[in-house]
């Protein structure tokens, strides 16, 4: 299954940068995409909750399935884009520096032929798109 993996470090504390990938649509104002919760999470866990990722009525709508507070959010896709399966793994840890290391991983097997390449490169393409989207929410 073709998978991406993009490690960066942002200068921001940990639970700062955590917020911002768990509440996607904190970041919506700074992407090329409209991020939308549409069904909130369990009010304890956060799990549960769905978000819209696109434009109008065009886009995926994903659903976070586990949080670990300050270090883990995982998601998958539920609906929009042509694949049997798509998870994301966000781990997040502390520098020395005082700044969050963000290790993004995304897993897609497509329902159409793509050629692993191809769509490893579109999974590392999202994930910066994302990751710039974190670091001008953090100026």
């Amino acid at each position: 299954m073709p998978r991406s993996t993009v490690e960066t470090v942002f200068d921001a504390p940990r639970d700062i940068v955590y917020r911002l990938f768990t509440e996607r649509e904190s970041v919506s104002p700074y992407l090329p995409i409209q991020v939308k919760l549409i069904k909130a999470g369990d009010p304890i866990t956060g799990v549960g909750a769905q978000h819209t990722l696109g434009l109008g009525k065009v886009g995926v709508t994903e659903e976070i399935t586990a949080l670990v507070p300050g270090e883990r959010m995982e998601y998958k896709i539920i609906k929009g884009a042509p694949v049997k399966r798509h998870v994301g793994t966000i781990d997040f840890a502390d520098t020395a520096e005082g700044g969050t290391r963000v290790v993004y991983t995304m897993e897609s097997e497509p329902s159409l032929p793509v050629p692993a390449p191809v769509l490893e490169f579109g999974l590392r393409q999202l994930t910066n798109q994302l990751l710039g989207g974190v670091r001008k929410a953090l100026r």
